[in-house]
């Protein structure tokens, strides 16, 4: 006899939206997860809680003029899908953004979700309109960050455990897909002795027990690879050039991809292994959670970037413009990190830091504090603390200072002042005029036309060696492992694909394990604010799907 209608393994935001979905179709569902009951929401929980939407009333609201044919134009652009392999993930990126040009937003705001009502703009790109990048603003801010996206699923799901629909067992990792005529039919693996281990923070491996759990359908939501550096280089291509000696982690060190392994042995197929997304902006958490914590920096355009040895990063690699495109260029250098270099007066307006923890204004939706960012005198009490303690800042009033700053933190003195200053001083000179050729000093100019950014994000264009701007201001940036944009290849309905193309009876997958749907909806780039949606229309997909399936 079946223990359940449908096994859920993974406690993240697309096994929290699956879940939800199957018990409000009245299915019997069983939801495990290897982690104490404290990490329920997984990564999201982390997250800034950015949603990718178009055409919504935020941006109408800001003048932004948005369409389904300029996101998907957007979308096919920065996917770059160019393999045989790539027909279902393509049909995934077209389903996206339908969802996110049409019901997304009114199926989030029924459940409870509120957006911040300013629109950010990331992944800018900078080559042209068919090319990588977001032409408008996109990135929506949940009110309330990462936790104010799992709170709704975390609700429906907990109103189903009163029901008697859903069951919740913790502590539970899955070591198998059981496998019977050809079908999944259930999971097998160990029960962990109990853990009040932190969200985030390592829990004991150590077993008490095993457990044997039979459905007519398993969901595979396990999440990425991010935690596992040694996969993560395996698996790095060489279109990135070398993989990093050592990253920063943006994830905990149990987002180690063990599902992928073990839902291909039961029969499923995984493809494009080696698409991935990591940030080049990392620094490394001075108040860490997990082992190697590294946070993002989230920036406006107007920090000059330099690589290891001084060379300023070459148009359009700008602050928040083409992640990939920036990390493929820095492994090319010989060196795994890259600098800022900045002013009191960028900083104070246009940094700011990946994740719930960093934006506990936004967090904790205190509008008075949020407020307080657009007229405050310094950088958001977070970047403040970064600057006052963190590893990789550098803050003086002399340049010949800040290069000395520089070097201390490096193996051997790789900055030469006279270089810097030669770029700095060029750059500067192009500030005096209200057009120029230095194109980043156009694309500063081009953001602050966006009147958002012109208030709240993008500082006045000013000389850097100003000492009215001052202090100036070094950071050192390192490569911050995040998500993993391939994984189990998946049809429309979230089913698990065979190597041949045909379903994997019994099994589906959604979330980042299966590459946000498809195998890999984003292509080779993503847009940013996709995460988090990718998660929940997929988990939203494969939940309804499975429900049909069973019943």
């Amino acid at each position: 006899m079946a223990d359940a209608d449908v096994i859920v393994v993974g406690s993240g935001l697309a096994g929290l939206a699956a879940t939800a979905e199957l018990a409000d179709a009245g299915r019997r569902v069983i939801l495990l997860d290897q982690e104490p009951e404290g990490s329920l929401g997984g990564q999201a929980f982390w997250s800034f809680g950015g949603l990718f939407l178009v055409d919504s009333p935020e941006q109408r609201r800001l003048r932004i003029r948005d369409s389904h044919e300029l996101a998907l134009q957007d979308w096919m652009g920065t996917a770059g899908f160019d393999r045989q392999e790539d027909h279902w993930p393509r049909r995934w990126a077209e389903a996206y953004v339908d969802f996110a040009a049409g019901e997304k937003r009114a199926w989030l705001r029924a459940q409870g979700l509120r957006l911040f009502p300013i629109v950010g703009w990331a992944e800018r790109g900078g080559y042209g309109a068919i090319g990588h990048g977001n032409s408008v603003p996109r990135f929506h801010i949940t009110w309330g960050t990462g936790p104010g996206v799992v709170a709704p699923f975390e609700r429906r799901v907990r109103r189903a455990v009163a029901r008697g629909l859903v069951t919740l067992r913790f502590r539970h990792r899955v070591d198998e897909l059981t496998v019977t005529g050809g079908a999944v039919d259930g999971v097998r693996g160990q029960i962990l002795e109990p853990s009040s281990a932190a969200r985030g923070t390592a829990s004991s491996r150590v077993a008490t027990g095993e457990f044997d759990l039979k459905a007519q359908a398993v969901i595979v939501t396990s999440g990425g690879i991010g935690g596992n550096h040694d996969l993560v280089r395996k698996l790095w291509p060489t279109r990135l050039g070398r993989p990093p000696t050592r990253m920063l982690s943006g994830v905990p060190e149990h987002v180690d991809g063990r599902m992928l392994s073990i839902t291909e042995k039961a029969g499923g197929s995984i493809i494009n292994r080696d698409r991935m997304w990591h940030y080049t902006e990392g620094i490394q958490n001075w108040d860490p959670i997990w082992k190697d914590h590294g946070i993002r920096i989230l920036p406006g355009p107007s920090s000059m970037w330099f690589d290891a040895v001084g060379n300023r990063l070459p148009a359009p690699l700008f602050p928040g413009f083409d992640t990939l495109g920036t990390l493929a260029h820095i492994m090319r250098t010989g060196y795994e990190h890259t600098w800022f270099v900045l002013t009191r007066e960028i900083i104070k307006r246009e940094f700011a830091l990946s994740g719930s923890e960093q934006n506990p204004d936004l967090t904790n939706k205190d509008l008075r504090q949020v407020l307080g960012r657009a007229f405050s005198k310094t950088a958001p009490g977070p970047v403040e603390a970064f600057k006052e303690r963190g590893v990789d800042f550098v803050v003086e009033r002399d340049l010949r200072d800040l290069v000395r700053g520089m070097n201390a933190l490096t193996e051997e003195p790789l900055i030469d002042v006279e270089r810097l200053e030669r770029e700095i001083v060029a750059r500067d000179r192009e500030i005096e005029n209200p057009f120029s050729k230095d194109m980043q000093v156009v694309a500063i100019r081009g953001a602050r036309a966006y009147r958002p950014d012109r208030f709240i994000r993008v500082a006045k264009p000013h000389r850097l060696l100003d000492p009215a701007s001052g202090p100036l201001i070094a950071v050192r940036l390192r490569i911050l492992t995040r998500k993993t944009l391939g994984g189990l290849h998946t049809d429309l309905s979230g089913r698990v694909l065979r190597a041949d193309g045909a379903p994997l009876p019994g099994v589906y997958a959604a979330g980042e394990v299966a590459g946000f749907g498809g195998g890999g909806m984003h292509g080779y780039r993503a847009l940013e604010g996709t995460f988090l949606g990718g998660c929940l229309f997929s988990g939203r997909v494969a939940g309804r799907a499975a429900a049909e399936a069973v019943g």
